[in-house]
């Protein structure tokens, strides 16, 4: 079993994917994290590393290509913004989702995490979300916007987490004949 958890800063896919992994009893697996060890690896602020980043692709060809090493495996939540790209890119057999939150409601969750200013955080996730989107077009032709490799698009807005999990565990034992294999 494959599930990919795919979506904006701020939508709920590291919550959603890490309660959903926990009640299927499979590993969580976080881009995000892959990410900011890169990052700190190289004593690189976020900021710095998406901009070394947008000058030096095989920085996310080699996360990426980890991120497709361990979804090969199987039976996992595979959490990332190209996590469904890649598993259709790589033909993986994958219930593949993205989530999505209106703007302010990103920015606001984004706040109350960091303890910080929801307006500013408006800011910084419009620019992290331009930088990304100009290296997954840059890298692999991929435009960010385009939802159609998903098999379900999930608006995160006014629904629970566990409402959420509710529905995506229902998915995957549909889809996967009852659970991981």
């Amino acid at each position: 079993m494959l599930i990919t958890i795919s979506g904006v800063p701020g939508s709920g896919k590291t919550t959603v994917a890490r309660l959903l992994a926990e009640r299927l009893g499979v590993p969580h697996v976080y881009a995000g994290d892959l990410y900011r060890q890169e990052a700190k690896r190289r004593g690189l602020s976020l900021a710095e590393f998406n901009e070394l980043c947008e000058r030096d692709h095989s920085i996310d060809r080699n996360l990426d290509a980890d991120m497709t090493a361990r979804a090969r495996q199987g039976d996992v939540v595979l959490e990332g913004r190209l996590a469904g790209f890649l598993a259709t890119e790589n033909e993986l057999d994958a219930l593949k989702v993205w989530l999505d939150a209106s703007d302010e409601t990103r920015a606001r969750r984004v706040a109350e995490r960091e303890s910080s200013d929801w307006r500013e955080v408006l800011e910084v996730n419009r620019v992290r979300h331009q930088s990304d989107a100009n290296r997954y077009k840059a890298i692999y032709g991929y435009d960010l916007a385009d939802h159609g490799v998903y098999d379900m698009v999930l608006a995160t807005d006014t629904r629970t987490p566990e409402d959420l999990v509710e529905t995506l565990t229902a998915a995957a034992r549909a889809r996967f004949n009852g659970g991981p294999s």
